[in-house]
């Protein structure tokens, strides 16, 4: 488990830089609704021990603008999403600089890891955010953004693009759109 920053205070590159190799906290519980999964989590993510931590990533943004969330919650505030029947997890749950030096052995293990705890949570969704990861994971190298035809169980499965702010080829607009979709067809209603 990383060493997380007792506050909320941002961390120090030296704590940044120190986060490399550890791991956050799943937020997680049985029969959610939407169980979302990120690639791995990033330097920052882990140096404070909060999911998709790093100022500029825009999914808690873009939880908030699709109706997810009543509120634009912090990633401090993670937790408060089970009672919103939302969980959040990683395919390689290990803090890089970059998700591109992940091995492609570590991600096909994460997706037999990911497979594993879909069958045991059985979320009514899972959200895999980032569409290369998901082909690569789980060996569906033509899959696109959406919901797929494939199942955990009975478990459906989304792709939708990665919220991080590197990612530019996807504006807050349809992203919103996308996460709205996947709101919708779970049964969402804000």
């Amino acid at each position: 488990m990383a060493r997380v920053v007792a506050d909320r205070r941002r961390p120090t590159r030296e704590e940044v830089e120190a986060a490399y190799g550890k791991s956050v906290r799943d937020v997680i519980a049985p029969g959610l609704r939407v169980l979302f999964c990120g690639i791995n989590p990033g330097l920052y993510t882990a140096a404070i021990g909060h999911h998709f931590g790093r100022p500029g990533n825009r999914f808690w943004t873009v939880l908030h603008t699709s109706g997810f969330t009543p509120r634009l919650l912090a990633p401090y505030e993670e937790r408060e999403l089970l009672a919103l029947g939302l969980g959040i997890t990683n395919v390689v749950n290990k803090a890089t600089r970059v998700a591109e030096e992940l091995a492609r052995a570590e991600l096909r293990a994460g997706g037999a890891a990911l497979e594993r705890k879909v069958l045991r949570y059985r979320p009514l969704a899972l959200a895999v955010l980032g569409l290369g990861a998901y082909r690569t994971a789980f060996e569906r190298p033509k899959a696109g953004v959406g919901e797929q035809d494939e199942r955990i169980g009975s478990t459906r499965i989304w792709v939708l693009p990665n919220p991080s702010g590197r990612t530019a080829s996807y504006q807050l607009d349809a992203l919103t759109r996308l996460f709205r979709e996947l709101r919708l067809a779970v049964g969402g209603s804000r």
